[in-house]
């Protein structure tokens, strides 16, 4: 099985910054996409930011010039920095991953999410 595990979540003022990382584990010969969504009270789950394995990157245009997305390969983790958060921003934040799997090819898997809280 594989596991994805958000941590960094929290509460932040207007204009202030928070740094999501997620991290895969389990029987993983690699991951392909990495990325974040989030989902709003209720609204529907949005794409956040993608990054593929070599690096390159597709950002919302909501977040484009305040967040970035990065990966380490090596630790099968994912990252988002967040900058210049407004209230909007807040929602709880999804880690996605397209990983392969021994026998399984690529499936997708889902963080339980982490929740990010922007006040005004």
């Amino acid at each position: 099985q594989v596991q994805l595990v958000e941590s960094g979540g929290g509460v932040v003022q207007a204009g202030g910054s928070l740094r999501l990382s997620c991290a895969a584990s389990g029987s993983i010969v690699s991951i392909n996409f990495m990325g974040w969504y989030r989902q709003a009270p209720g609204k529907q789950r949005d794409l956040v930011a993608t990054v593929t394995r070599g690096g390159s990157t597709n950002y919302a245009d909501s977040v484009k010039g305040r967040f970035t997305i990065s990966r380490d390969n090596a630790k099968n983790t994912v990252y988002l920095q967040m900058n210049s958060l407004k209230p909007e921003d807040t929602a709880v934040y999804y880690c996605n991953a397209q990983v392969v799997r021994w026998g399984y090819g690529a499936m997708d898997y889902w963080g339980k999410g982490t929740l990010v809280t922007v006040s005004s």
